[in-house]
């Protein structure tokens, strides 16, 4: 029997497919860890999770959304690994996420007007135009119709479930299958979020020590219209389902 002929390794080993490369970096970035899969090799995972990234920063849609709209931005640096607050600390970061947080906020704002304007009264006009519905002059802008931008949650949770930073930016609805308890509305519903723009904190800041104001103890406030809840939470999500409807409107 002659001998096999030898076969170079880099033809004979079978290339790895994005989905073998997505199962490998899942099992190495477990639970708390799991967002560093993203950041470790965002080219891995489909635009459907990974919307966009670049040396400094990763984008993505959550995988667990407790809006509409929710994504969440991924600093790709050594201190990612800190507390935000500890993070923050560092003049040099806290600029670089803040300004790549508005950059996001904009593309957010802009897929919840794709979504949702054809409903809202702010945006009648705009959508009227870009309808056909109504003449436009060419080469006139449109009108800037709603604001989205400025009804987003944006910021850090003050106790983090993952250990890498993570910036969350999403709609106010809080309408989602995701949404499964209390804490998943708390935890954006009071100054447990801390919104990015408050950096950095004061040394004295009680949003420093959450345990203390026992963010997820408090009543349920209906983010809209401010009905109390109090504990019940299955009322207060059957009712943002209504309120969602109504938002879409204004």
């Amino acid at each position: 029997m002659s001998p096999k002929p030898k076969i170079p390794k880099e033809e004979g080993e079978p290339k790895k497919s994005l989905a073998s490369t997505r199962g490998a970096l899942t099992r190495s970035f477990k639970e708390r860890d799991g967002l560093g899969a993203y950041t470790h090799d965002p080219a891995a995972f489909p635009g459907s999770r990974v919307i966009y990234y670049n040396d400094d920063f990763v984008a993505i849609n959550d995988l667990y959304p407790k809006s509409t709209v929710h994504v969440l931005l991924l600093p790709r640096t050594p201190l990612s690994r800190l507390h935000p607050f500890d993070a923050f600390d560092n003049p040099s970061l806290l600029a670089s996420v803040q300004a790549e947080t508005a950059k996001l906020k904009h593309l957010v704002a802009t897929e919840l007007q794709r979504r949702y304007g054809r409903f809202s009264a702010q945006d009648r006009e705009r959508e009227a135009i870009l309808n056909g519905e109504k003449e436009w002059e060419a080469g006139k802008e449109l009108p800037v119709g709603r604001d989205w931008e400025k009804e987003l949650l944006v910021g850090v949770h003050a106790h983090p479930s993952m250990n890498d930073l993570h910036v969350h930016i999403l709609a106010p609805d809080m309408v989602s299958e995701c949404m499964r308890h209390r804490k998943h509305y708390t935890s954006f519903n009071t100054p447990f979020l801390v919104d990015i723009a408050d950096f950095p904190l004061a040394k004295d800041d009680p949003r420093r020590h959450p345990r203390n104001a026992e963010y997820h103890q408090r009543d349920l406030i209906c983010w809209r219209c401010g009905k109390n809840f109090l504990n019940k939470f299955k009322q207060l999500k059957e009712h943002l389902v209504e309120e969602f409807e109504e938002w879409k409107k204004e």
